[in-house]
Formats: structure tokens, C-alpha cells, sequence
């Protein structure tokens, strides 16, 4: 089927027609679990693990393969990340927090950010935090000042802005000059220069990160060459010695049929390749490389299932399928215009015959998750299969119209577990007082 290679590695079609993740028919995970039901691959997302750390490990020895943890993160998935044994890129201090409830070694996690808190950054420290990505001069000086009050030494890196355009969505490009991340390219050097004379900071290598769902892999390779340069140019100047350079996740996943992205083959062989023929070239020695995949661990291996509820038909105009999940649970749709596909899982063998929008079931008319898809018909009480829902779906969710977040299970070998309970209305209850 065309469409099933967009689903996890696993998918499959029984006898019966339905779809099987996992092992697993969908119908029975729905009989269990109810919809909306994210259901994760386990063996698709320790596979992509394995294939990050192999097809850049064979190139480059030694890369430190983090796992952006934004796109997905919970206890189960953190324990899965320690157990392939990737370190983490982290964002928040609750991000750190779920890494650590789980024994997470926090030397492997690197702690990013444009607006770190002093209370973050102090808490971070605390827990001995690997190394923090630092991304502006308030940030040097503030993080300068409480390592000093705690005696401590952290190993810091500085966020660079290389001011390429990796040609994806205006939401999703942070290497461009015009970003709320990094210190521009014109500030390096005197960044750099504060970061070398603060006595309680170390600083030890280099960040930069292009941006999201990067389809072109040319853009990384003049990215390793700025900062490359930039390295050159400062040891010679201020005697900087560049032992970790960063260069970021971005690597693009395939959500539609139409358009598939390089091979994490290609992404490496050119990374790599530019690392290496480029400190050649400077006479700088090697440094260690990490890479930030996030998006392109997760994405494939994550299904989100929903039930059919009423079907609108405006003739000549639309027919407009509701789910009984939406924006709340995959706003991105909504924000980024971004495009999914879908299959009708109680019906996998039957012809796509009518073109229909499937639309989700919360107070907004921009609430649409798939325009003009091509499906079986389809009537109330059918399970709709939408793929590559691994990534951002579930850290974006929200409670909007009062929506209880749904559950999360992990399937593998034809049994499934529940990794989070759907929450309830004494959840949304809870926080309130007075």
C-alpha cells in the first residue's frame, strides 16, 4: 500500500484488513485504550537510535548523538534514550527533571535556551548538568555569577548564528541572522573573548542549529564551514581551542508520500565529510562532534488514532470528517500549515474513492487537520490512522475547550503499554485553588 511506508517500521495489514502496529491491531488498542490513542513503535525509535549513532559513528568515531528532547519526552521515552545509551538535548529545567526521575546520566544532557532562568540555571548546576549552550551576554554574565556563588565550573558551550537560510518554514529557520537564538556572527569574537576570561565557566566548543525539517543537507556543510572558520580565526586571535563543535538537529522527516527526505546516510556522509576536509584545511585538530536529532527519531514512529463522528457533506463544496481529537492534540496543522496523511485503519484494503477534509472537533474554524485527502467513505464510528504524529504533536498538546490530553502507549512484540494514562477532569481540576 503507498501510504504504509509513511507508518512505523512494524505496520502492517492482517487478514482482516486492519491496521497492526507493533503487532497490535488498532481496533484492539482502541478497545483498550479508547481515542484519541498515540500509539509509538518501541522498535521503530530504537532503530532510528541505532541508525543515528551507526551512519555518523562509522564516518566521524566518536559522535555524541543527543536526542533533542522537545520533540517527545516522558519517562518512558527518556528511559529508552539511557537504555540506547544517546545523551539529551534539553530545553527546560522540567525537561531535566523527567531525565533525572528516570536516573538519566545528566553529564550526557546539554542544556539549551534563550531565556534560561537564574533559578533553571541554578537548579541545572545543581544537578551537575553536562554542559550548557549558552545564547546571549546577559546569559554568559548570569551564568558566570551563579557558578561562582556555587563553586562550580561548568563546561559551557557558546550558540553561534551562522546566518543561513535553510530554506524551511519561517517558524522553523534559526540560523538566519534575523533569530532569537545565538549570538550573531559580528559578536563571536567578543563573546567568545568574555567566555575565555570568566574564571568560572569553561568553555570548551562551538553550537550552531539551522533550523527545522531540512530537506537540503548542502546548508549544513556551509554551516561546519563558518564555524569552522570562525574557530580558525579565533585561535589564532584570542588562542580559543575549539573541542566541541555542535551542529545542530533540522534533519528532515517524510510526512507525505510525495516528498521524502535524504537518507540520515547522506546527512552523515556530508557532515562528516566537511568536518574532516575542512579542519584539514585550517590545521585545526578534530573536534568532538555531537548532532541533535530529535524530530527524525520519533516522527515515523508515532500514530495518532481517532474516531469518526459525524461526516458533513456541503455538496459541491466539501465533505468535512470529524474526529474526536484536533488541534488540542496536533496543533500543528494550524500553526505550520503542515500536511499529514491518513488511512482508514478498520479498512486498509478499501479503495480511496471520495476526497474529503478531515476536521477536528474543537471551537475553531482554522481546526483542520488533513484538507482534501483522498479516503474510503468513511461513516461514524471509523478509525482514522494518521502517521508521522511522533514528534511535537504531544509536547504542543494542550487543554484547550477544557480537552483531557490522551493517552500514550508503546507497542512492540503485539503487546502494548500504557506509558500515560489519559488524564481525567479532576487532572484539569487539580491545579486550581480558591
Amino acid at each position: 500500500m503507498s501510504k504504509l511506508p509513511l507508518f512505523p517500521l512494524t505496520a502492517a495489514v492482517n487478514k482482516f484488513g486492519r491496521l497492526v502496529l507493533g503487532g497490535c491491531d488498532t481496533l484492539s488498542l482502541i478497545d483498550e485504550f479508547g481515542t484519541p490513542l498515540y500509539v509509538f513503535d518501541e522498535a521503530g525509535l530504537r532503530g532510528k537510535c541505532t541508525e543515528f549513532k551507526r551512519e555518523f559513528g562509522l564516518r566521524y568515531a566518536g559522535t555524541m548523538v543527543l536526542y533533542a528532547a522537545k520533540a517527545f519526552l516522558n519517562k518512558a521515552m527518556a528511559s529508552l534514550v539511557k537504555e540506547e545509551g544517546l545523551g539529551l538535548d534539553v530545553v527546560s529545567i522540567g525537561e531535566i527533571g523527567i531525565a533525572r526521575s528516570m536516573g538519566f546520566p545528566l553529564e550526557r544532557a546539554y542544556f539549551h535556551g534563550n531565556n534560561k532562568s537564574p533559578d533553571e540555571i541554578r537548579q541545572a548546576l545543581q544537578w551537575n548538568i553536562g554542559h550548557i549552550v549558552v545564547d546571549n551576554f546577559y546569559e554568559l554574565s548570569l551564568l558566570d555569577k551563579i557558578a561562582r556563588e556555587l563553586k562550580l565550573k561548568p563546561k559551557i558551550l557558546l550558540r553561534v548564528t551562522p546566518g543561513i537560510d535553510p530554506h524551511t518554514h519561517q517558524y522553523m529557520s534559526t540560523g538566519v541572522v534575523d533569530s532569537k537564538f545565538g549570538f550573531p556572527l559580528v559578536n563571536a569574537e567578543e563573546a567568545v573573548a568574555k567566555a575565555m576570561a570568566a574564571a568560572n565557566l569553561d568553555l570548551v566548543g562551538l553550537h550552531f542549529h539551522l533550523g527545522s525539517l531540512i530537506f537540503e543537507i548542502e546548508p549544513y556543510a556551509e554551516g561546519v564551514s563558518i564555524i569552522l572558520d570562525l574557530a580558525a580565526q579565533l585561535r589564532q586571535k584570542l588562542g580559543f581551542q575549539l573541542k566541541e563543535l555542535d551542529i545542530g538537529g533540522g534533519f528532515a522527516v517524510q510526512y507525505v508520500v510525495e516528498k521524502a527526505p535524504p537518507p540520515i546516510s547522506a546527512y552523515a556522509e556530508v557532515i562528516t565529510g566537511k568536518v574532516i576536509s575542512r579542519c584539514r584545511e585550517l590545521n585545526l585538530p578534530l573536534p568532538q562532534l555531537i548532532i541533535e536529532p530529535g524530530r527524525s527519531v520519533v516522527a515515523q514512529s508515532g500514530v495518532a488514532l481517532y474516531t469518526v463522528g459525524a461526516v458533513k457533506e456541503i455538496p459541491g463544496v466539501r465533505c468535512y470528517v470529524s474526529v474526536d481529537g484536533g488541534m488540542a492534540d496536533n496543533i500543528r496543522p494550524a500553526l505550520y500549515g503542515s500536511r499529514h496523511e491518513a488511512v482508514v485503519a478498520t479498512d486498509m484494503l478499501a479503495e480511496a474513492s471520495k476526497t474529503v477534509t478531515i476536521a477536528g472537533k474543537f471551537c475553531e474554524s482554522g481546526d483542520i487537520l488533513i484538507k482534501d485527502i483522498d479516503l474510503p467513505p468513511v461513516k461514524a464510528g471509523d478509525i482514522i490512522a494518521v502517521p508521522g504524529c511522533g514528534a511535537y504533536c504531544i509536547p504542543q498538546s494542550s487543554n484547550y475547550n477544557a480537552f483531557c490530553k490522551p493517552p500514550i502507549v508503546f507497542v512492540k512484540d503485539g503487546k502494548a503499554r500504557l506509558v500515560r494514562r489519559r488524564e481525567t477532569l479532576e487532572d484539569l481540576l487539580g491545579c486550581d485553588v480558591g
